[in-house]
């Protein structure tokens, strides 16, 4: 096969969380881009008429949307029974909304570690545990997680989100080391420091924006299209023989 063959994804069903914006809009384009058809989920998630929607049909691909809050476990299951109900073979899982709360670790409350674990981590193995049972009665599939620096590093003010990111690399091993030999890819992209929502506290902190950025050996935060060839490539057949792997997409910052 061609190398530039084994990137495609045409026949393909990619679930998509947090697909509505940021890193997962990008990530669900260029999936669509590559050939797969397209199922949206976000917490906001419009019924029609959405920017990512409208992507995905400019490209030709299939288009579905769901609305799920994924801190409510009751909803995660509704969810996969009707992504079920509707038809849809998921062959590719991509884990990537999450949330991050911040306060210091003597006031972060319960509330804030409960929602947190429950978004970032939990519901996203109740994901990839029903899913990854479809994709094991078919022998293939591909479930990308979206971890973080602060799976290897502890981070400041966010206690939670750093123990559910540090989870999620565990797991991405835990479920690599059952599902490789049966032909189940399961594999996390790691970012770096991303001018998205998540991380506009930091960058409206000059000081803090500034300490960080002469960190980067690339010289400059990374964007939301710096994701679109790791995701690919991790849900293609190009990565058949890449298991267990957190990818760290950070501009250097890991290497310093």
């Amino acid at each position: 096969m061609n190398i530039l063959d084994q990137f495609r994804l045409d026949g393909k069903t990619a679930l998509v969380t947090g697909a509505r914006r940021g890193i997962g809009m990008a990530m669900a384009v260029a999936l669509a881009e590559a050939g797969a058809d397209i199922i949206a989920v976000s917490a906001n998630m419009e019924a029609s008429g959405s920017a990512i929607e409208k992507e995905v049909k400019a490209l030709g691909r299939g288009f579905a949307a769901y609305r799920c809050d994924l801190s409510d476990r009751k909803a995660v299951y509704q969810l996969i029974e009707k992504v079920h109900t509707d038809g849809h073979a998921v062959n590719i899982l991509v884990n990537n909304a999450g949330t991050i709360l911040r306060d210091a670790a003597a006031r972060h409350s319960d509330a804030y570690w409960d929602t947190t674990i429950e978004v970032n981590l939990s519901s996203q193995f109740v994901l990839s545990r029903e899913f990854g049972k479809r994709m094991l009665e078919r022998g293939s599939g591909k479930i990308i997680f979206i971890a973080s620096l602060l799976t290897f590093q502890g981070g400041i003010t966010v206690p939670g989100y750093a123990a559910s990111k540090g989870g999620l690399g565990q797991l991405t091993k835990a479920l690599a080391n059952e599902w490789a030999g049966q032909g189940i890819q399961v594999n996390a992209i790691a970012p770096g420091y991303v001018r998205t929502d998540n991380t506009e506290a930091l960058q409206n902190n000059a000081e803090r924006y500034q300490a960080i950025l002469e960190r980067i050996p690339a010289g400059r935060w990374g964007n939301i299209d710096d994701f679109k060839g790791p995701a690919v490539f991790l849900a293609s057949s190009a990565s058949d023989f890449v298991n267990g792997e957190i990818l760290v997409v950070d501009g250097g910052w890991m290497g310093r």
